[in-house]
């Protein structure tokens, strides 16, 4: 494994510019796995890192598990390593990020890169095995790299910088979001504890009036009177009657009897009715013959 990307050495590419610049080269490839290594480039670094993820294979291989197969998309932005039937994105690995690539000279098949983590800051080292074109993925990556170096060039400087704005801004964004989610959580707490605040003392779910099965209060012609107890202690009196008099269906009050007397009529009214009340005093005539209702005669 002594192939280490150098592009003064490296002067004809196999790639158009504009299919790295404005697309992407592909390959089908197995995927190893990666391995964290303590130097950022180094052909005996990256051989160690091989031989751990090749004796790793060999255990999943005695396991009975496969080598997972990726999609290698390089262009002049990075490499990409994605699931070749979804397509999902399971490693983003920027070029500025890629410090070291290299092929197995030995082993044909064996490719790998080591690249900085944008999340841990650490190295991590890519190993994939790629059916006997290990060296041209290598060279696909550094022409990859020779192109986007001319770039900077042209351009100064300035993608560079605009790629450090843009990544500034979206830590900014990513900071901003996780302080909006812990003051949702603030806000959520302090409404639950007005909500408790809120609730009047001895209050209960007991305490509300009592409805029948259609969940309807219970209907009452009147409220009940219920005595308060007095300040001193002693029982309440008894609740007073009240002085209005109930009057009939006419607005009339009702006659009673046993109440009235002779002050309660007019006088020619009770003229007339002392007349009657002697007439049945002295007797009643019917059909000739005359029934007394003094008790004292003893008969008719």
């Amino acid at each position: 494994m002594n192939r280490a990307f150098n592009r003064k050495k490296d002067k004809s590419w196999m790639h158009t510019p504009e299919a790295l610049a404005k697309h992407f080269i592909a390959y089908n490839v197995k995927f190893l796995g990666h391995t964290e290594v303590d130097q950022p480039k180094g052909t005996e670094v990256v051989k160690d890192a091989v031989r751990k993820l090749k004796f790793q294979k060999h255990i999943k291989k005695s396991e009975g598990q496969k080598i997972p197969k990726v999609e290698l998309q390089i262009s002049i932005y990075g490499v990409k390593i994605l699931d070749p039937k979804s397509k999902e994105v399971q490693y983003n690995c920027q070029l500025h990020r890629i410090s070291f690539c290299a092929d197995d000279k030995t082993d044909k098949r064996i490719f790998t890169f080591i690249c900085k983590d944008s999340e841990s800051n650490k190295h991590l080292c890519y190993v994939f095995d790629s059916e006997k074109c290990a060296e041209e993925i290598t060279l696909t990556i550094g022409q990859a790299f020779d192109l986007a170096y001319k770039k900077f060039l042209e351009s100064g400087g300035k993608d560079v910088e605009t790629r450090k704005q843009i990544g500034g801004l979206q830590k900014r964004i990513q900071d901003l979001e996780a302080e909006n989610s812990e003051l949702k959580k603030q806000l959520q707490v302090l409404e639950e504890q007005l909500m408790i605040a809120q609730v009047p003392p001895g209050s209960s779910m007991s305490s509300k009036t009592p409805t029948d099965i259609f969940d309807m209060a219970p209907f009452s012609p009147m409220t009940p009177l219920v005595p308060l107890p007095a300040s001193n202690g002693s029982a309440p009196p008894p609740p007073a009657r009240p002085t209005e008099i109930s009057r009939d269906l006419f607005g009339a009050e009702p006659f009673d009897p046993f109440t009235c007397g002779a002050a309660d009529f007019p006088p020619d009214i009770q003229s007339k009715l002392d007349e009657m009340q002697e007439g049945f005093k002295m007797g009643l005539t019917v059909e000739g013959t005359v029934f007394s209702l003094d008790p004292l005669e003893g008969r008719c």
